[in-house]
């Protein structure tokens, strides 16, 4: 090829991308990433600059749109979603402005601005990339004064119902339990070995492409046995001595066992293990366990006749307050039920569940009775997704731990399914047994 000719080439070269539309073009927001809580809105500013002079002119054919990547999560309103091409500078060829963000749920999202084609029915990201070139938004979970209400709700009616517990607790059947640990054992191995390597194996199975939530599910099963137990061992009529006794020792062995499977199996969720094991958080739990259990026995010691009262009184105010927690905890937590998948919904039914089942098999075949089998199935299976929330959102930024909190969350609401069951069998198709004497009648046993 000719030197002459090679000129004419390179000229018709440079005049084709010079003439192209699209040439060089680019966007910048300014801050380019933004945090925003769900329903609420806030605004960024938009430059878009080098727009090529063949685009301009041509303004009933391009148009610049500013998009969500999942709308769902945050938009753009429509007014504010269309920039024409009318509003550029043409001696610039720059236009900055305003963009309004509406954040909806959970999650994060990109805003991205792309050219369209209208002719060509086509359409392009900016041109010549940057950093600020696409923003970035995070949209978390709205900081509500019912959350803080409804936990220390909890708390008062937790303190209350562990006084009535340390009233009705008869000491000589507690020292019986320690002398012939075999139950306390069986639900010692089941809680703290089992229901680890139970979660672990169900999260690869119901979560296999979700490592967020495989996380979320280790989380629980690491976690020590929840106060709910406690409650529902009183409900169904299990043993509240050994469930008292199994979650003291849970949540004491809470203190070796979370950070032994965290550096273990953990690293298999984790490449690098990133938390730290809320060692404050467990032991203000077992001080808010013992504490009134020993006013209880306090009571039960210097007013035997209020400790009667309440004694009778434990059956109502633990049905109540199981029924405030599950519906309390659905109304302050309706958003994350947006959030539930069907994978999410197996694994919270799951885990409470084979945790009951594997449980109370271990317990029949050692032999145990049904009182105490079915209160280490219930011991095992109820786990504190408290500490789980805990670990989660003290590991992950926001809105990830909102995210992957759904998994205790989940399990939290489906737990008491099972039971609810059993309690309405018991009500409605079991038959009633005499009770031996009064005075056992006012002893949970």
């Amino acid at each position: 090829m000719s030197p002459l000719r090679c000129r004419w080439v390179f000229l018709l070269l440079i005049l084709r991308l010079g003439c192209a539309p699209t040439f060089g073009w680019m966007a910048h927001f300014r801050p380019s990433e933004l945090k925003l809580h769900m329903e609420l809105e806030d605004r960024v500013q938009l430059t878009l600059e080098n727009v090529a002079p063949s685009t301009l002119q041509q303004p009933e054919r391009f148009k610049f749109r500013v998009e969500s990547a999942h709308t769902d999560l945050a938009s753009i309103p429509a007014e504010n979603a269309t920039i024409p091409l009318s509003a550029f500078s043409p001696e610039t060829r720059d236009w900055t402005g305003t963009i309004v963000v509406n954040a909806h749920f959970l999650g994060q999202t990109k805003i991205q601005v792309r050219l369209y084609d209208n002719q060509g029915n086509t359409s392009e990201l900016p041109t010549n990339w940057s950093n600020d070139s696409t923003l970035d938004v995070k949209i978390l979970r709205p900081r509500r004064v019912v959350d803080l209400v409804f936990v220390h709700t909890v708390i008062v009616l937790m303190t209350l119902l562990y006084i009535n517990f340390g009233a009705a607790l008869d000491l000589e059947v507690l020292r019986g339990l320690i002398t012939r640990p075999l139950g306390p054992c069986i639900g010692f191995v089941m809680q703290v070995v089992g229901m680890p390597l139970l979660s672990y194996a169900l999260g690869i199975f119901v979560f296999p492409n979700a490592p967020a939530m495989q996380l979320g599910l280790f989380f629980t099963g690491i976690s020590p046995s929840g106060g709910a137990s406690n409650t529902w061992s009183a409900v169904l009529g299990g043993n509240i001595h050994l469930s008292v006794l199994m979650t003291t020792i849970s949540n004491v062995a809470a203190f070796a066992t979370m950070p032994m499977w965290l550096f273990t199996l953990g690293q298999l969720v984790f490449e690098r293990v990133g938390t730290e094991v809320p060692y404050q958080k467990i032991a203000t739990y077992c001080g808010g366990l013992i504490f009134p259990l020993l006013v209880g026995l306090l009571v039960q010691r210097r007013l035997p006749r209020v400790a009667r009262v309440l004694v009778r009184l434990l059956k109502p105010i633990s049905t109540c307050l199981i029924l405030f927690i599950v519906v309390f905890a659905i109304i302050t937590n309706y958003y994350l039920f947006y959030l539930f998948s069907w994978q999410i919904v197996v694994a919270g039914l799951a885990l409470p569940g084979l945790g009951y089942i594997f449980a109370w098999l271990a317990a029949k075949l050692l032999h145990q009775n049904a009182a105490d089998a079915l209160t280490i199935a219930i011991e095992t299976g109820i786990q504190n997704t408290g500490i789980a929330i805990f670990l989660l959102t003290t590991t992950l930024e926001s809105p990830e731990s909102d995210l992957t909190t759904v998994v205790p969350v989940a399990v939290a609401v489906m737990t008491p399914f099972p039971l609810l069951g059993i309690y309405l069998y018991k009500r409605i198709c079991a038959p009633k047994t005499n009770e031996a004497s009064a005075s056992e009648s006012e002893r949970i046993v």
